[in-house]
């Protein structure tokens, strides 16, 4: 299983959100390039970008942000917020993003997904993120009828590389990640699955990978706050 170290940026810093709420976010740093480093020294395989403004605006907003961490680092990076179109996807992609993750379009324009994932095979991954099982979109300021499990088995012939799955009501709350319903995801597709939400500690992650089906954790707050040591975690994620 891989661990993602999250890097959120909102307004150029390194943040965290409570539950999505943007009123509700913790900066714990103003050089997200310098954070990458760090997670790349710590010996990360991936890392996970999220333009928290972007997911908002529609369009990237932190692009300076990403860049910069994109120049500084070897690891490769995966990006969602706001992008929406082809010639965002293949913008980022060309800038040097290994993967692009679509969320709102998923559920608004699942044709563009498609599309996408034909034109950039394994690089394409499809960010989930529900409240109680129901799909959420437009930086999950907008409630929809979608459930998560239908929706990820809509692209098992899409060719998509990975399915982020996000629990909104644990995202940021220290509270544990939802292992039940992120399984039962993992289980329902063939599309590799990456939990994202409420990882705290070093047990969160080895009861994730110990569903033997969930490919990915990505964890954030725990990292900065020191409640998982990340260097630690890879190692005994590897024992």
């Amino acid at each position: 299983m891989i661990l993602y170290p999250a890097i959120d940026l909102k307004d150029g810093h390194c943040v965290r959100l409570l539950r999505g709420e943007m009123s509700e976010a913790t900066v714990f740093g103003d050089d997200p390039a310098a954070q990458a480093l760090k997670f790349q020294a710590a010996g990360c395989e991936w890392l996970h970008l999220v333009d928290l403004n972007g997911a908002f605006a529609g369009q990237p907003v932190n692009a300076a942000a990403v860049d910069a961490i994109l120049k500084a680092v070897t690891v490769p990076a995966q990006l969602g917020g706001g992008i929406r179109d082809m010639a965002t996807i293949a913008m980022w992609l060309e800038k040097g993003l290994s993967r692009v993750i679509l969320g709102t379009v998923a559920v608004e324009n699942p044709a563009l997904v498609r599309q996408a994932a034909k034109a950039f095979p394994g690089r394409v991954a499809v960010g989930i993120d529900a409240r109680k099982g129901r799909v959420a979109t437009k930086g999950w300021a907008t409630e929809t009828d979608v459930m998560a499990t239908d929706l990820a088995r809509s692209f098992e012939d899409a060719g998509v590389a990975a399915i982020i799955y996000t629990d909104i009501d644990r995202d940021g709350a220290m509270q544990g990640p939802n292992i039940e319903a992120t399984e039962a995801l993992a289980r329902a597709v063939t599309i590799p699955v990456i939990a994202s939400g409420g990882v705290s500690r070093m047990e969160d992650l080895i009861a994730l990978r110990d569903t033997g089906v969930i490919a990915g954790a990505i964890s954030g707050r725990a990292l900065y706050d020191g409640a998982i040591d990340l260097a630690q975690a890879l190692k005994a994620l590897k024992a």
